[in-house]
């Protein structure tokens, strides 16, 4: 598979940051349609489902309420309308989840042609985690991530090489 040099790197870290949280043994559902890191999960030797390419996870999620151990969000949330209603009905008792976060010099994408590739939100880490602890998850451990955009010119692109773009965190539901 052909992958950005972006997309490489923020790969190598998710699956870094997977191998210190989570087993291999874990029965994985991870949120969206079949996927290039999904793909690399399963090639680890990763348990990985993806919820059907059909499913708009702002209305239906029924399936995060079925036994898996982990449930796994990359980069997915901040294209939900409203991701708390679906964070609040996972039934595993773990979850990882990537999201990028609001960058100060820079509106959310919006990809202008395409009605699903864009971000209702892009999250500070304490929003974040508040929306987390509110959905009944409690942050076990977190990451930052810069991603070098060294083959791209621009203001954004040189910013980028200092701040933080993507928090990934892995959680487990708090006992009530």
């Amino acid at each position: 598979m052909h992958y950005t040099k972006s997309e490489e790197k923020r790969f190598r870290k998710t699956l870094a940051f997977l191998e210190n949280t989570i087993s291999r043994s874990e029965r994985i559902l991870d949120l969206g349609p079949p996927n290039s890191l999904s793909g690399l999960m399963k090639k680890e030797g990763y348990r990985v489902e993806n919820t059907p390419p059909e499913t708009d996870l702002d209305f239906d999620y029924e399936i995060v309420k079925e036994d898996f151990d982990v449930v796994t969000a990359f980069e997915i949330l901040e294209h939900m309308v409203s991701p708390f209603p679906l964070l609040r009905s996972v039934k595993a008792p773990g979850l990882v989840a990537s999201v990028p976060l609001k960058l100060w010099f820079a509106k959310a994408y919006w990809n202008e042609n395409d009605p699903f590739d864009r971000h209702y939100h892009e999250f500070e880490t304490r929003q974040f985690n508040m929306l987390l602890n509110k959905a009944g998850w409690e942050v076990l451990k977190s990451e930052k991530w810069i991603i070098h955009e060294l083959d791209k010119f621009g203001i954004r692109p040189v910013l980028r090489n200092f701040t933080p773009r993507y928090y990934i965190v892995y959680c487990e539901r708090i006992k009530r």
